[in-house]
């Protein structure tokens, strides 16, 4: 192998770690939409937190979570909705029955749906 060649061969090495992290996947974003109040569903949420950490996906490593409690105002449940699937979440979960389910469900076309959750593909 000549100088040029073994050059370009390490100068090229040197690049991978660069390229391969500029190709990892950024990190899903799970949308929580809630009809109550963070304070009222905390021991919810944190139930939420622990099943999906035995999942493998932990808070702030590996997923992140974007939380919109209306605290009953049922009339931001569309706007929230709305919000959730414009920051393009992975998985949207809507909670407290069926209104904030069906703001889920009208805030995009691309939505599977069943009793207790919602996904956007």
């Amino acid at each position: 192998m000549n100088r040029r060649a073994l050059i370009a061969l390490l100068g090229g090495a040197a690049a991978w770690p660069l390229a391969a992290r500029a190709q990892q996947a950024a990190v899903p974003v799970i949308g929580f939409l809630h009809t109550r109040t963070l304070e009222s569903y905390r021991p919810f949420v944190e139930v939420f937190r622990r099943a999906l950490g035995e999942a493998g996906y932990v808070e702030g490593r590996n997923v992140s979570i974007e939380y919109r409690f209306v605290a009953g105002q049922y009339d931001r449940l569309p706007e929230m909705a709305a919000e959730l699937v414009r920051r393009q979440v992975a998985v949207l979960v809507a909670g407290g029955g069926e209104p904030s389910a069906l703001a889920a469900k009208a805030a995009t076309s691309t939505i599977r749906s069943s009793s207790s959750w919602a996904a956007i593909r």
